[in-house]
C-alpha cells in the first residue's frame, strides 16, 4: 500500500501538467531579457542617428550580433508564450486555435525575418 497523500501526487503538475514547466520559462526568459534588453538599447541607442556604414560596422561586431539575435529570439518566444496563455485564458473552440496558431506562426515569422537581416548584416 503506497502512502502517498494527494498534495505529493500532484506536486509539479498544473491543470494540464505542464503549468510549472510553463511558469519556469517565463520566469527564466524574463530575467534574461531583463539583462538582454537594457544592453541592447544602449548599444542600439549609441548607432542610432549615425551613418548607414558606421551602423552596418556596430551590428557587425560579434559581441553586438550575438546579443541582437539573442535578443530577437528570446524576446519573440517569451511574446509567443504569453500571448499563448492570455489566448487560452479568454478564448475557446476553432477560435483559440486559430489565435494560437497565428500567434506563434507570427512570432517565429519575426525570428527568422531578424535573424535573416541580422545575418546580412554581420557577414
Amino acid at each position: 500500500m503506497h502512502y502517498i497523500t494527494d498534495r505529493k501526487r500532484a506536486e509539479g503538475n498544473g491543470a494540464s501538467g505542464t503549468g510549472t514547466e510553463h511558469h519556469w520559462h517565463m520566469q527564466v526568459s524574463s530575467v534574461a531579457l531583463a539583462f538582454l534588453v537594457p544592453t541592447f538599447i544602449y548599444i542600439f541607442g549609441n548607432a542610432l542617428g549615425q551613418g548607414h556604414e558606421a551602423v552596418l560596422a556596430v551590428f557587425a561586431r560579434p559581441f553586438t550580433a550575438i546579443l541582437t539575435a539573442l535578443v530577437i529570439t528570446v524576446s519573440m518566444i517569451h511574446f509567443a508564450k504569453g500571448a499563448t496563455m492570455m489566448i487560452e485564458d479568454y478564448t475557446k473552440g476553432l477560435t483559440r486555435k486559430v489565435a494560437v496558431i497565428a500567434t506563434v506562426s507570427l512570432s517565429y515569422a519575426i525570428i527568422a525575418t531578424g535573424l535573416f537581416a541580422l545575418a546580412k548584416i554581420a557577414l
